[in-house]
Protein backbone atom coordinates (compact mmCIF):
# COMPACT_ATOMS: atom_id res chain seq x y z
CA UNK A 1 0.00 0.00 0.00
CA UNK A 2 1.37 3.59 -0.91
CA UNK A 3 -0.06 6.42 0.21
CA UNK A 4 0.82 10.22 -0.18
CA UNK A 5 1.03 12.15 2.71
CA UNK A 6 0.68 15.91 2.02
CA UNK A 7 2.27 18.45 4.20
CA UNK A 8 1.34 22.49 4.21
CA UNK A 9 5.39 22.70 5.11
CA UNK A 10 8.23 22.17 2.49
CA UNK A 11 10.96 20.50 3.97
CA UNK A 12 13.33 23.59 3.21
CA UNK A 13 11.10 25.36 6.11
CA UNK A 14 10.30 22.47 7.98
CA UNK A 15 13.30 20.03 8.11
CA UNK A 16 13.11 18.92 11.42
CA UNK A 17 9.35 18.89 11.54
CA UNK A 18 9.35 16.73 8.70
CA UNK A 19 12.29 13.99 9.97
CA UNK A 20 9.76 13.71 13.30
CA UNK A 21 6.60 13.63 10.70
CA UNK A 22 8.41 10.64 8.98
CA UNK A 23 9.83 8.86 11.74
CA UNK A 24 5.98 9.18 13.03
CA UNK A 25 4.67 8.12 10.11
CA UNK A 26 6.73 4.81 9.85
CA UNK A 27 6.03 4.07 13.01
CA UNK A 28 2.03 4.04 13.24
CA UNK A 29 1.71 2.36 9.78
CA UNK A 30 1.03 -1.24 8.97
CA UNK A 31 3.58 -3.47 8.09
CA UNK A 32 3.86 -3.47 4.12
CA UNK A 33 2.47 0.54 3.77
CA UNK A 34 5.07 3.06 2.38
CA UNK A 35 3.59 6.81 3.44
CA UNK A 36 5.65 9.45 0.95
CA UNK A 37 5.64 13.13 2.64
CA UNK A 38 5.13 15.59 -0.29
CA UNK A 39 5.63 19.44 0.67
CA UNK A 40 4.06 22.87 -0.72
CA UNK A 41 6.07 25.61 -1.87
CA UNK A 42 5.92 28.60 -1.17
CA UNK A 43 4.76 26.69 2.10
CA UNK A 44 1.87 27.71 4.67
CA UNK A 45 3.32 30.31 6.79
CA UNK A 46 0.63 32.69 8.01
CA UNK A 47 -3.04 32.06 9.40
CA UNK A 48 -5.04 33.16 6.45
CA UNK A 49 -7.88 31.56 4.56
CA UNK A 50 -6.29 33.05 0.98
CA UNK A 51 -3.14 31.21 2.20
CA UNK A 52 -5.68 28.31 2.36
CA UNK A 53 -7.21 28.92 -1.12
CA UNK A 54 -3.69 28.89 -2.50
CA UNK A 55 -2.71 25.34 -1.17
CA UNK A 56 -5.55 23.98 -1.71
CA UNK A 57 -5.15 24.39 -5.53
CA UNK A 58 -2.12 22.27 -4.99
CA UNK A 59 -3.74 19.74 -2.90
CA UNK A 60 -5.95 19.14 -5.95
CA UNK A 61 -3.65 19.17 -8.19
CA UNK A 62 -1.51 16.89 -6.28
CA UNK A 63 -3.87 14.18 -5.51
CA UNK A 64 -4.36 13.72 -8.90
CA UNK A 65 -0.44 13.39 -9.45
CA UNK A 66 -1.07 10.93 -6.43
CA UNK A 67 -3.73 8.56 -8.55
CA UNK A 68 -1.86 8.84 -11.98
CA UNK A 69 1.64 7.73 -9.85
CA UNK A 70 -0.08 4.64 -8.58
CA UNK A 71 -0.68 5.38 -4.68
CA UNK A 72 -3.52 3.73 -3.30
CA UNK A 73 -4.74 7.18 -1.03
CA UNK A 74 -4.10 10.10 -0.63
CA UNK A 75 -3.93 12.21 2.90
CA UNK A 76 -4.29 15.95 3.52
CA UNK A 77 -2.07 16.18 6.54
CA UNK A 78 -3.52 19.75 7.02
CA UNK A 79 -6.02 20.47 10.09
CA UNK A 80 -7.78 23.00 7.65
CA UNK A 81 -8.68 20.23 4.63
CA UNK A 82 -8.50 22.80 2.26
CA UNK A 83 -9.30 21.55 -1.10
CA UNK A 84 -10.65 18.24 0.43
CA UNK A 85 -14.52 18.09 -1.33
CA UNK A 86 -12.60 19.25 -4.53
CA UNK A 87 -9.78 16.35 -3.96
CA UNK A 88 -12.42 13.52 -3.69
CA UNK A 89 -14.38 15.09 -6.81
CA UNK A 90 -11.56 14.42 -9.25
CA UNK A 91 -9.53 10.97 -8.00
CA UNK A 92 -11.10 7.35 -7.27
CA UNK A 93 -8.61 6.50 -4.52
CA UNK A 94 -9.44 7.42 -0.87
CA UNK A 95 -9.04 11.02 0.38
CA UNK A 96 -8.89 11.34 3.93
CA UNK A 97 -8.14 14.76 5.99
CA UNK A 98 -6.35 15.64 8.96
CA UNK A 99 -9.54 17.59 10.52
CA UNK A 100 -12.41 15.76 9.41
CA UNK A 101 -10.92 12.01 10.48
CA UNK A 102 -9.91 13.93 13.90
CA UNK A 103 -13.34 15.49 14.35
CA UNK A 104 -15.13 12.70 13.25
CA UNK A 105 -13.00 10.05 15.34
CA UNK A 106 -13.12 12.24 18.39
CA UNK A 107 -17.31 11.95 18.45
CA UNK A 108 -16.38 8.04 19.64
CA UNK A 109 -14.42 9.46 22.56
CA UNK A 110 -16.64 12.25 24.07
CA UNK A 111 -20.10 14.18 23.44
CA UNK A 112 -18.89 17.88 23.14
CA UNK A 113 -15.26 18.70 21.18
CA UNK A 114 -13.59 21.32 21.82
CA UNK A 115 -10.27 22.85 19.45
CA UNK A 116 -7.45 25.29 19.90
CA UNK A 117 -5.91 26.20 17.38
CA UNK A 118 -2.49 28.28 16.69
CA UNK A 119 -3.90 31.37 15.52
CA UNK A 120 -7.54 33.32 15.60
CA UNK A 121 -7.14 33.95 12.21
CA UNK A 122 -7.91 30.73 11.44
CA UNK A 123 -11.07 30.81 13.80
CA UNK A 124 -13.44 31.81 11.31
CA UNK A 125 -12.22 29.16 8.97
CA UNK A 126 -13.06 26.45 11.52
CA UNK A 127 -16.60 28.00 12.34
CA UNK A 128 -17.35 27.26 8.39
CA UNK A 129 -15.11 23.49 8.51
CA UNK A 130 -17.22 22.59 11.35
CA UNK A 131 -20.65 23.23 10.35
CA UNK A 132 -19.81 21.85 6.51
CA UNK A 133 -18.82 18.73 8.63
CA UNK A 134 -22.59 18.56 9.81
CA UNK A 135 -20.76 19.12 13.82
CA UNK A 136 -21.91 22.24 15.48
CA UNK A 137 -23.73 20.37 17.98
CA UNK A 138 -21.04 18.30 18.87
CA UNK A 139 -17.87 20.66 18.41
CA UNK A 140 -19.00 23.61 20.97
CA UNK A 141 -15.63 26.00 20.92
CA UNK A 142 -12.60 26.79 19.22
CA UNK A 143 -10.10 28.75 21.05
CA UNK A 144 -6.57 30.35 19.56
CA UNK A 145 -2.91 30.17 20.91
CA UNK A 146 -0.68 33.38 19.02
CA UNK A 147 1.49 31.51 16.42
CA UNK A 148 1.74 32.02 13.04
CA UNK A 149 2.66 28.10 11.14
CA UNK A 150 6.01 29.29 10.88
CA UNK A 151 6.82 30.49 14.10
CA UNK A 152 5.28 27.31 16.05
CA UNK A 153 7.67 25.06 13.40
CA UNK A 154 10.71 26.52 15.64
CA UNK A 155 9.55 24.58 19.17
CA UNK A 156 10.76 21.44 16.90
CA UNK A 157 14.25 22.73 17.38
CA UNK A 158 14.00 23.99 20.90
CA UNK A 159 12.79 22.04 24.24
CA UNK A 160 11.61 25.32 26.12
CA UNK A 161 9.54 26.78 23.35
CA UNK A 162 8.06 23.18 22.85
CA UNK A 163 7.55 23.29 26.79
CA UNK A 164 5.67 26.85 26.37
CA UNK A 165 3.48 25.43 23.55
CA UNK A 166 2.39 22.99 25.90
CA UNK A 167 1.68 25.22 28.18
CA UNK A 168 -0.72 27.80 26.45
CA UNK A 169 -1.96 24.60 24.35
CA UNK A 170 -3.61 23.86 28.24
CA UNK A 171 -4.25 27.47 29.16
CA UNK A 172 -6.64 27.71 25.99
CA UNK A 173 -7.94 24.45 26.89
CA UNK A 174 -8.97 24.32 30.56
CA UNK A 175 -11.75 27.01 29.91
CA UNK A 176 -13.69 25.19 27.29
CA UNK A 177 -13.27 21.89 29.60
CA UNK A 178 -14.43 23.85 32.18
CA UNK A 179 -17.45 24.28 29.84
CA UNK A 180 -18.24 21.25 28.96
CA UNK A 181 -15.84 20.22 26.75
CA UNK A 182 -14.66 16.56 27.16
CA UNK A 183 -12.52 15.69 23.98
CA UNK A 184 -9.47 18.52 23.23
CA UNK A 185 -7.98 19.00 19.24
CA UNK A 186 -5.11 20.62 18.82
CA UNK A 187 -6.51 22.34 15.63
CA UNK A 188 -2.99 21.10 13.00
CA UNK A 189 -0.65 18.70 12.14
CA UNK A 190 2.52 20.33 13.91
CA UNK A 191 1.45 20.88 17.39
CA UNK A 192 -0.20 17.32 17.29
CA UNK A 193 2.99 16.03 16.13
CA UNK A 194 4.84 18.31 19.08
CA UNK A 195 2.25 16.77 21.17
CA UNK A 196 2.68 12.68 20.19
CA UNK A 197 5.44 12.20 22.70
CA UNK A 198 2.77 12.44 25.54
CA UNK A 199 1.30 9.56 26.51
CA UNK A 200 -2.46 9.91 27.78
CA UNK A 201 -2.27 13.26 26.90
CA UNK A 202 -5.12 15.38 28.71
CA UNK A 203 -6.45 18.43 29.99
CA UNK A 204 -8.86 18.13 33.39
CA UNK A 205 -9.65 14.98 31.89
CA UNK A 206 -10.47 15.59 28.44
CA UNK A 207 -8.37 13.66 26.06
CA UNK A 208 -5.71 15.30 23.50
CA UNK A 209 -6.04 13.93 20.11
CA UNK A 210 -3.16 13.25 17.68
CA UNK A 211 -4.89 13.15 15.05
CA UNK A 212 -1.94 11.81 12.63
CA UNK A 213 -2.50 8.45 13.64
CA UNK A 214 -6.38 8.52 13.21
CA UNK A 215 -5.81 9.68 9.46
CA UNK A 216 -3.64 7.09 8.89
CA UNK A 217 -5.50 4.16 9.74
CA UNK A 218 -8.62 5.40 8.21
CA UNK A 219 -6.61 5.46 5.06
CA UNK A 220 -5.34 2.37 5.41
CA UNK A 221 -8.73 0.84 6.09
CA UNK A 222 -10.40 2.80 3.39
CA UNK A 223 -7.73 1.48 0.53
CA UNK A 224 -8.58 -2.14 2.54
CA UNK A 225 -12.48 -1.77 1.86
CA UNK A 226 -12.09 -0.39 -1.80
CA UNK A 227 -9.77 -3.25 -2.69
CA UNK A 228 -12.70 -5.80 -0.69
CA UNK A 229 -15.86 -4.68 -1.47
CA UNK A 230 -15.21 -1.22 -4.39
CA UNK A 231 -16.16 0.88 -1.50
CA UNK A 232 -15.73 4.58 -2.58
CA UNK A 233 -16.86 7.98 -2.31
CA UNK A 234 -20.43 9.04 -3.43
CA UNK A 235 -21.02 10.43 -7.40
CA UNK A 236 -24.15 11.47 -6.25
CA UNK A 237 -23.22 15.27 -5.02
CA UNK A 238 -21.09 16.96 -4.03
CA UNK A 239 -18.06 14.19 -5.10
CA UNK A 240 -19.53 14.30 -8.68
CA UNK A 241 -16.43 14.02 -11.01
CA UNK A 242 -16.14 16.33 -13.81
CA UNK A 243 -14.98 15.46 -17.57
CA UNK A 244 -11.40 14.54 -18.07
CA UNK A 245 -11.09 17.72 -20.46
CA UNK A 246 -12.29 20.07 -17.54
CA UNK A 247 -9.63 18.25 -15.34
CA UNK A 248 -7.05 18.84 -17.28
CA UNK A 249 -8.49 22.64 -17.89
CA UNK A 250 -7.97 22.90 -13.98
CA UNK A 251 -4.33 21.90 -13.79
CA UNK A 252 -3.34 23.21 -17.07
CA UNK A 253 -4.44 27.10 -16.57
CA UNK A 254 -2.05 29.54 -15.40
CA UNK A 255 -1.89 29.98 -11.70
CA UNK A 256 -1.31 33.78 -12.07
CA UNK A 257 -0.14 37.00 -14.05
Amino acid sequence: MRIWYQSFVDYENGRTYWDRLRAHLAAISDPGTVIDVHGITPHDSYAHSIVEFRCAREVICNAIAAQENGYDAFIIGHFQDAGLYEARSVVDIPVLALGEASMLYGCTLGQHLGVVTINRRYIPWFGHQIRKYGLEHRVNGVHAMTFEPGQILRAYERADLAEEVVRLFAEQAEPLVAQGVDVLLPGGGIPMLLFSSIRGHNVGGAPVINGIPIVVKLAEAAVKLRRLTGLGVSRASDYVKPPREIIEEFRSHPKGL
